[in-house]
């Protein structure tokens, strides 16, 4: 299974930017899909997911009501439209997929993709 992120850049506050991941050689459908980040010093941090097949969607505190995640499961593609971006924002966001039905431990998820980096500043 190969998981490639893309979209990453450099923004100013306040600005939206849309990540997308592309997964192959797997089942897309039946995975739980997750984008984390990972700021410099500290750990990967969970941003949301969406369950398998359609299923809900989640997000962490931190994003909730400026990340949409969403999914195509023709395309095999996850996405997370980031706005209202902050500078705490800045991160290299990593997706990853798992076939566990939902966790939000980074440590269960068995493919991930290289990151993309998201640099929030004036």
């Amino acid at each position: 299974v190969h998981v490639a992120e893309s979209g990453g850049g450099l923004v100013q506050p306040g600005a939206a930017l849309p990540l997308a991941c592309v997964v192959s050689g797997g089942t897309f459908s039946t995975y739980l899909m997750a984008w984390f980040r990972q700021a410099p010093g500290k750990e990967r941090e969970f941003v949301g997911c969406s369950v398998r097949n359609g299923g809900a969607i989640y997000y962490s505190t931190a994003v909730k009501g400026r990340f949409t995640i969403s999914r195509d499961n023709a395309e095999n593609t996850l996405y997370l439209h980031m706005s209202s971006l902050k500078p705490e924002d800045t991160a290299v966001y990593f997706c990853a997929a798992t076939e566990t039905y939902y966790t939000r431990t980074a440590d269960d998820f068995e493919y991930w993709g290289q990151g993309t980096q998201v640099t929030v500043s004036s």
